[in-house]
């Protein structure tokens, strides 16, 4: 079966508010987006993924919708949303947007209508209770934030039930007319050209009482509608499933080829930094072999950082203690049951760890993204509230506002300090240095996307003899696709291992990496082409 194009691209997640300011209002608009689609076509990517742009008060960063057709006005109007997606699409890139179906803002006008009378068709939108005890097995995922999933509204007079922050009431999902709203705002920006969705927060659609009300059959019912929706009418785009689970709960997710055409692998990421931090593959090992085959035409979307935190939610307590010691020493370092650092930051700017981590992120299986300032080695503001640190402005260059603005004062501040300050880290001053994180991702990128064997081959791991230590040091697998073999080797510790037998240091390595002596250096990373 021949790979559809989301099973081959690479990802690119673009925070709009983040990235260009064109009008000089301190905050990142589409206009000032189209100005550096060439940075982003210049990395080698295939797909920009845009975090929310709608209409909202923005208490969660445009994940509180309070209009599902509106562009926020911050970020500029539909007409400049589509001036940028057509210029994406003029460079040969695809653009998916967020859908989040599970919630809303409190201010959207479905929700201001329901509270104000009971006998509103839009009371139904939303699920209310007299008490507020119901689906008590329910687990509350913003820990730091919320005691319960149920909040008090004074003018309704009930609770209502929430996932997420307070402000964002969720939908009810056993109302087909909630069904309907969903597919009408699914139409209305798909034929503004976009190519797909990332579909945010899916597990928690519908509740039942007596169930920790996630992954609930009546949920995915739901969202085989969807799916059926999208085929009929838009067969070439993708839906991506955002759910937070473990591979064998995914697997649902992707129905027998009619759900999601894409699921993100949540537990290989934390497994990636544990891994080189104990110079140990095991975890690597362990949550790959536990991860099942899944259908034709799928495919499973990895990641190393995004804009939320790097969660531990799915490691053991003594793990997630373990990470928190190793890679947030400062509790304002963590965030609910995760790490809210960005990647340069996590690595303590060690480029051999960011070239290792990356190799070895791109060369497994899977659909990969990027996150914006990512590619320079931007650092984060841990000062900042919640997840906002890792979503401060990008740095062009070293002139005011890093070239992001030409305001006196932007959305949040340019980072500014000794290691990972605008002044040193930006892309004008990496652009020409060919030892820059700029120019290592776009080599890493553009190097995975010529082979076949990386982008859809199959994957085996190669067992590297009898050593106890290193077996543990040195991870192996192989890539293979009908065109080409890839021999993938990794040295997790910061110590010299030797070469595995059976590896030619003559083979030639697309990574262009020096064995010297039949060493594999500290924190080494090689593809190998094999006859």
């Amino acid at each position: 079966m021949a790979a559809r194009w989301y099973q081959e691209a690479v990802f690119y997640e673009l925070y709009v508010r983040a990235f260009r300011d064109s009008s000089g209002d301190g905050n990142g608009d589409f206009l000032g987006a189209i100005e550096k689609l060439d940075h982003i076509k210049s990395l080698g990517v295939d797909c920009i993924w845009i975090m929310p742009h709608y209409a909202s008060p923005l208490k969660d960063d445009g994940y509180d919708i309070a209009d599902y057709t509106a562009v926020h006005p911050n970020y500029g109007t539909l007409e400049d949303f589509k001036a940028f997606v057509d210029a994406a699409h003029e460079r040969g890139l695809r653009v998916v947007t967020d859908l989040v179906m599970n919630h809303i803002s409190d201010q959207h006008p479905w929700f201001q209508a329901a509270r104000q009378n009971k006998n509103s068709p839009y009371r139904d939108y939303f699920v209310w209770s007299n008490t507020g005890t119901e689906y008590a097995d329910t687990r509350i995922i913003f820990l730091d934030d919320e005691t319960s999933n149920w909040t008090y509204d004074e003018v309704a007079g009930q609770y209502f039930w929430h996932r997420f922050y307070s402000s964002q009431p969720d939908l009810n999902y056993d109302n087909p007319a909630v069904i309907a709203e969903i597919f009408a705002v699914i139409r209305f920006w798909m034929d503004l050209g976009i190519d797909g969705f990332r579909a945010d927060a899916v597990p928690y659609l519908i509740e039942r009482e007596g169930t920790n009300c996630e992954n609930l059959p009546e949920t995915h019912e739901i969202l085989k509608q969807v799916r059926r929706f999208m085929d009929e009418n838009y067969p070439d785009a993708v839906l991506i499933a955002e759910a937070n689970q473990w591979p064998h709960d995914l697997l649902p997710y992707f129905g027998d080829g009619d759900e999601f055409h894409v699921c993100f692998h949540f537990p290989i990421m934390p497994r990636l930094y544990q891994a080189l931090k104990a110079g140990d593959k095991t975890p690597i090992i362990d949550i790959l072999n536990d991860t099942p085959p899944i259908p034709p035409g799928t495919n499973w979307m990895t990641f190393l950082r995004n804009h939320d935190e790097l969660t531990l939610e799915m490691v053991a307590p003594e793990v997630r203690q373990w990470m928190w010691e190793q890679y947030a020493p400062e509790p304002r370092m963590r965030q609910n049951l995760g790490i809210r650092r960005r990647l340069a930051a996590l690595l303590d700017n060690d480029k051999r760890k960011w070239f290792c981590l990356n190799a070895m992120f791109l060369s497994l299986p899977g659909t990969p993204i990027i996150y914006y300032g990512d590619e320079i080695g931007m650092g984060d503001n841990i000062w900042l509230p919640d997840r906002h640190g890792c979503r401060t402005p990008m740095q062009w260059n070293d002139t005011k506002n890093a070239g992001f603005s030409t305001a006196v004062k932007t959305y949040y501040p340019v980072i500014d300090d000794e290691l990972f300050g605008y002044q040193q880290v930006n892309v004008a001053a990496q652009e020409n240095n060919p030892d820059s994180y700029l120019n290592l991702t776009r080599f890493l990128l553009k190097t995975r996307q010529h082979q076949s064997a990386l982008r859809h081959g199959a994957f085996e791991f190669v067992d590297v003899g009898n050593d106890a230590k290193k077996n543990k040091a040195i991870l192996i697998f192989t890539r293979k696709s009908e065109e080409q073999a890839i021999l993938c080797v990794f040295n997790l510790t910061d110590q010299v291992q030797p070469l595995p037998t059976g590896v030619s240091p003559k083979a030639f390595d697309l990574l262009k990496q020096t064995i010297i002596n039949n060493q594999l250096a500290p924190f080494a990373a090689h593809w190998f082409i094999l006859e």
